[in-house]
């Protein structure tokens, strides 16, 4: 079964610095797209941070300069480094990969999503 699995979040003060992990296991062809995403109280889900899967980066323009999006090919693995937090980044972070993968004996492309991580910035 393909699965995303988050860590990382956590209770941090302002101006601190917290770092995500998403690794994705199973019967994975291959990775495209990999996205963090946020979710504040009462907000709508944004996008965070974009990188493909060769490594060509975009951020949300309330992160740039201060988060970095990374991956690791060989690990299925993404990163969010997060750097100068402030209380307005707390929110619930998800992952998201475009993936190509086995479901059964069928290989499909589609989204999924990790289960969330909390990052909270608080004095």
């Amino acid at each position: 079964q393909v699965q995303l699995v988050e860590s990382g979040g956590g209770l941090v003060q302002p101006g601190g610095s917290l770092r995500l992990s998403c690794a994705a296991s199973g019967r994975i062809f291959s990775i495209n797209d990999m996205t963090w995403y946020r979710q504040a109280p009462g907000k709508e889900r944004e996008l965070v941070a974009v990188i493909s899967s060769s490594g060509s980066t975009n951020y949300a323009d309330s992160v740039k300069g201060r988060f970095t999006i990374s991956r690791d090919n060989v690990e299925n693995t993404v990163y969010l480094q997060m750097n100068s937090l402030k209380p307005e980044d707390t929110a619930v972070y998800y992952c998201n990969a475009k993936m190509r993968a086995y479901s059964g004996i069928y290989l499909t492309n589609r989204d999924y999503w990790g289960q969330g991580t909390q990052v909270t910035v608080s004095s």
